[in-house]
């Protein structure tokens, strides 16, 4: 069965932890595409810090993998169950600088 798309933002809500505003919309290609905010960053002014980038990459781990590094870097007090995954956003960070390079050699 597959989870509704409130669901899933339900989920991943509850993953990112209190200081998240999460939403899900749908892409041009009819993916979910994850909106991932801070509750107490903001960038351009009064904008909310978010893990949204514009492009293709905006998939539940793309953005929760953001999300990781904003809380590691900003708020290193917080608590989220997210954070259990850091050592994998790592990784799959530095196999995605190692893929990049590869391409410019």
């Amino acid at each position: 069965m597959v989870a509704s798309r409130s669901a899933r933002e339900r989920k991943a809500a509850a993953e990112a932890g209190p200081l998240a505003r999460v939403k899900i919309d749908l892409g041009a290609d009819e993916q979910f595409v994850y909106k991932i905010s801070c509750a107490e960053c903001t960038v351009k002014g009064d904008r909310a810090w978010s893990a949204y980038r514009p492009g293709e990459d905006n998939g539940y781990m793309a953005s929760m993998d953001r999300w990781i590094f904003h809380l590691k870097q900003k708020h290193p007090d917080a608590d989220a169950p997210c954070l259990a995954y850091t050592d994998a956003a790592e990784q799959r960070l530095q196999e995605r600088r190692q893929g990049l390079e590869a391409r410019r050699d």
